[in-house]
């Protein structure tokens, strides 16, 4: 029996839009972040996509995105899960800073490696790796049952939360996944098999 993933970056928050450190810190969505949660519904209402049971973080923006998806599908009502696992990647001392700023006060390369190392975290924040150590357990033991069970999961959550996962899924090492972007508002697909390994993928961006 294979199950059904469905991975959703949220949607536009304002903070992206200034060009800011989000983190844990909780911006709300844009008008084009609306627009694109609720274009991600439309895309999995138009392939048929009717998820059993959704997991979201507790930061809005994710949630909101998760509630656009869920009334475009006309599922308003479904079972939504929130857990702070699923947070965005915390940015510490960097939190609410515009990241030309950041660049002046530590220096290119310094915020260079904070954002795109996998291993090094900036001061008071969490790496790439500190995120997916939190995010991984929680889907092992939360999200994948329901998918071994045949269900189809939907997981509304952040650029590094599901980065984490996408790492996982695909095999990707520290090198590859800190060159992979994920683009707000795109559902990714997977198909798992009853051992847990990916049967396929599949990016709905058109």
């Amino acid at each position: 029996m294979s199950g059904t993933l469905i991975l959703v970056r949220h949607g536009q928050s304002e903070w992206n839009l200034k060009n800011l450190f989000t983190g844990w810190r909780d911006p709300g969505l844009t008008e084009k972040g609306h627009e694109e949660a609720k274009d991600a519904g439309r895309r999995l209402k138009a392939r048929g996509f009717k998820p059993d049971i959704a997991y979201t973080s507790v930061l809005s923006r994710a949630q909101v995105t998760n509630d656009h998806i869920l009334k475009e599908l006309g599922m308003e009502d479904l079972e939504t899960i929130r857990d702070q696992a699923l947070n965005e990647r915390d940015y510490g001392d960097l939190s609410g800073l515009n990241k030309d700023d950041a660049r002046e006060k530590w220096g290119e390369e310094q915020v260079h490696i904070w954002r795109r190392s996998y291993d090094t975290p900036p001061p008071g924040g969490e790496s790439l790796k500190d995120t997916g150590a939190r995010v991984w357990p929680y889907f092992l033991h939360e999200i994948l049952p329901h998918v071994l069970r045949g269900e189809t999961v939907l997981v509304a959550a952040h650029g590094n939360s599901l980065r984490s996962l996408v790492m996982a899924l695909d095999g990707l090492s520290g090198e590859e996944i800190v060159k992979m972007e994920i683009a707000t508002g795109v559902p990714i697909v997977y198909k798992l098999n009853a051992d847990s390994t990916v049967a396929s993928k599949e990016v709905l961006d058109d």
